[in-house]
């Protein structure tokens, strides 16, 4: 009897304080080679804290896309949006149909947006290819469960343990808008899956952080207190690692100049459990 009553109290503390449990700190900046060919920053992050559910996500928009910074910026509104709604429906979020689910709303939705192509086939295409492809890394987090998710590359860092998603071949990730047309080639992959009790951090990126563990040490985005005392703070420090630089080479009688490390656009988004 005493068991369950601890068991219960448990349950009702992990309901309780979900909201005010987790600390999140966040950024983006544009890639080096994004400035040269004068594109827009093609990444996006959303964030959405409430008392049941916490949940974040960062899309990446397909690099050759004319406009696809608006496809992520739709993408990562939409996912949260969806995800936010099936909860209600008491599913298991560590459960693959959970995210099937998820997959087939997010297709309903985008097929609204493809609809203007009103019938003009070749117009919808180009529509999908220059708006709406984007990869998509997330987390959701629930009072009892704590699920990281996938449809593309990426980083994702569970509790200090770093899983980079590989490149997919020709670097072409299976975009969720390919699955207007062939529904079979998309799906979301879980990556961790665990009670949320054993949280204590995670950091999602957008593969632009590729560069980034090479010159930094990426736990310093979930470990250092700056970074949650100050919102603007993972932006100015991606921002000072692409900042380029000039230096004097007296040997040379040159001045060299200093690119910034960061090649393409860097997203991340880190959470872990208050102190």
């Amino acid at each position: 009897m005493q068991e369950q009553d601890e068991l219960s109290n448990l349950r009702s503390l992990q309901i309780s304080d979900l909201y005010d449990r987790f600390n999140y700190a966040s950024g983006s900046i544009i890639g080096r080679n994004h400035v040269l060919a004068n594109k827009n920053n093609q990444d996006a992050f959303r964030v959405v804290r409430r008392s049941q559910f916490m949940a974040a996500v960062v899309c990446d928009g397909c690099g050759s896309g004319n406009h696809s910074e608006v496809g992520a910026k739709l993408g990562a509104r939409m996912v949260i949006e969806t995800i936010a709604d099936l909860l209600n429906q008491d599913l298991a979020i560590g459960n693959q149909d959970f995210w099937n689910i998820v997959q087939t709303n997010l297709l309903q939705k985008l097929k609204g947006f493809v609809a203007i192509a009103q019938g003009d086939l070749e117009f919808a295409m180009e529509f999908v290819n220059d708006y709406l492809l984007f990869t998509i890394v997330g987390v959701l987090i629930t009072p009892s469960e704590t699920v990281t998710f996938s449809m593309g590359d990426g980083t994702i860092a569970m509790n200090g343990k770093l899983n980079q998603i590989p490149t997919y071949p020709d670097n072409a990730p299976p975009y969720l808008a390919y699955g207007l047309y062939r529904p079979e080639f998309v799906s979301f992959a879980i990556r961790d899956c665990l009670p949320t009790l054993e949280l204590e951090s995670i950091l999602i990126a957008t593969d632009g952080i590729d560069d980034l563990v090479k010159v930094e040490n990426i736990n310093q985005f979930w470990e250092e207190d700056r970074y949650f005392k100050n919102p603007d703070a993972i932006r100015r420090k991606l921002a000072m690692l692409n900042r380029e630089d000039v230096k004097p080479d007296w040997n040379q009688r040159e001045l060299i100049k200093q690119s910034g490390v960061l090649s393409d656009d860097t997203t991340l988004v880190a959470i872990r459990k208050k102190r």
